[in-house]
């Protein structure tokens, strides 16, 4: 089995050597410099007393506030959570962002609670980390099994905890009590930006370049709206119990309408404006992956490009935007078999970018339009693509390792000016 803090280590591993980093630096990267965990009991509309194991990784803060989102997961594991904190500092430094790594979860099955046993269980969570957090110490975001309701849960604790508001202290909040318009389409908007770029380098056509998206959450979602947006041609979707193949190309909006209605998005080729079975075939996860398509995208859970799959892949490219969805054996075969990867650091890197732009309204007081937030974002990412590609081309390496050479330098360099010790 793939563990991601290994290959989170071994991802800086290449890089350290290309860099000639300083082995006191690198060694301070391989960890995290404070790691909190606990045992959270709550009591659950039955009356029972259950028990959930929690972590916070807070990875590097040489460049800023630590910074990272909150899982809910039944596998979320303490290696997992290290290599999601030092993917978070790669991230916010590839794009250039003032914030360090972080990351934090929780090991439960959320669809198993009650929104009330949710509720509780959020709060008992930050209030056992507020010690540790600030808008200026570690600024928390949701991820996956996570959303707005349960940051303005948590944001509300936390400022009872302390006795005074501090909307800087969590991102991803509702609009209402102090989060950033653009938030909810940010990560697939990002994602769009590098698509459109990423086509251009390979002289795909948007008519004529055909995208297979493997999850159908948030990320996925907004990430094939701006994707049929821009002209491209999204075929294939699927979420955890399986997808769909539609060769006409789907329409996101009426898909997702029918992903809600139905629970599930199979059976759902809406294609134009209606959806008809005898548009589509339903495919599983897998074979999404291996499907006959320009680009691939996952946007789901980690490692599901292994060094088992990934000969089978026959995309021109891949857009990454799950966190870690390529294992470094992979990797490797995909750039021998002259497969691009554009990173996860990279293509995902649009959600925490937005939630920095949360971060510097709250903190001001004064709130931008959608427009001014997209308009923002599309430079930041245009910034870190166009940086990310020049160091690969440069170095004769990956795009992955490019982003990596400009983000580890980065922080490095903050380190160094600090002193070298954290």
């Amino acid at each position: 089995m793939n563990n991601p803090y290994n290959n989170a280590k071994m991802q800086l591993k290449t890089v350290a050597k290309t860099l000639n980093l300083e082995t006191h630096l690198f060694n301070q990267l391989l960890k995290p410099q404070k790691f909190h965990q606990t045992t959270l009991k709550i009591k659950l509309d039955n009356g029972k007393i259950k028990a959930f194991p929690a972590f916070r990784s807070q990875h590097n803060n040489s460049r800023g506030p630590y910074k990272g989102g909150i899982r809910y997961h039944p596998q979320v594991s303490i290696d997992e959570v290290k290599a999601l904190s030092i993917w978070m500092s790669v991230k916010c430094a590839t794009v250039g962002i003032p914030f360090g790594g972080a990351k934090g979860g929780i090991i439960v099955d959320p669809k198993a609670l009650s929104q009330s046993e949710l509720e509780r269980l959020s709060r008992a969570y930050i209030h056992w980390l507020t010690p540790h957090l600030g808008s200026w110490i570690d600024v928390p975001a949701p991820d996956v099994n996570t959303n707005a309701q349960i940051m303005a849960w948590m944001l509300d604790e936390y400022e009872k905890t302390v006795g005074h508001q501090e909307p800087g202290v969590l991102t991803g909040k509702p609009v209402a009590i102090g989060g950033s318009l653009g938030r909810e389409e940010a990560t697939g908007l990002g994602g769009s930006f590098i698509l459109t770029r990423l086509a251009k380098k390979l002289n795909l056509k948007p008519k004529t370049t055909t995208i297979a998206i493997q999850g159908f959450g948030n990320v996925g979602y907004w990430f094939a709206y701006f994707a049929d947006k821009l002209g491209f041609k999204v075929v294939a979707a699927s979420d955890s119990q399986g997808g769909i193949y539609v060769p006409e190309g789907l329409n996101p909006k009426l898909t997702l309408e029918c992903k809600q209605d139905k629970g599930k998005i199979a059976g759902c080729y809406c294609v134009g404006s209606v959806c008809d079975l005898k548009k589509g075939k339903t495919i599983t996860n897998a074979d999404l992956l291996e499907l006959n398509v320009d680009i691939i995208v996952p946007a789901a859970l980690e490692n599901v490009i292994t060094k088992d799959n990934a000969q089978k892949i026959k995309a021109k490219a891949i857009i990454e935007m799950a966190n870690g969805p390529v294992t470094p054996e992979a990797d490797t075969i995909l750039n021998q078999r002259g497969i691009l990867s554009a990173p996860d650091v990279l293509s995902n890197a649009g959600g925490v970018t937005v939630s920095y732009f949360e971060w510097v309204q709250n903190n001001q007081g004064y709130y931008w339009e959608k427009a001014e937030v997209f308009k923002k974002l599309e430079v930041i990412i245009d910034q870190a693509f166009t940086a990310a590609w020049n160091v690969s081309l440069k170095q004769k390496v990956n795009l992955r390792t490019g982003a990596y050479l400009v983000a580890v330098d980065r922080i490095a360099a903050a380190m160094r000016l600090r002193g070298g010790n954290r």
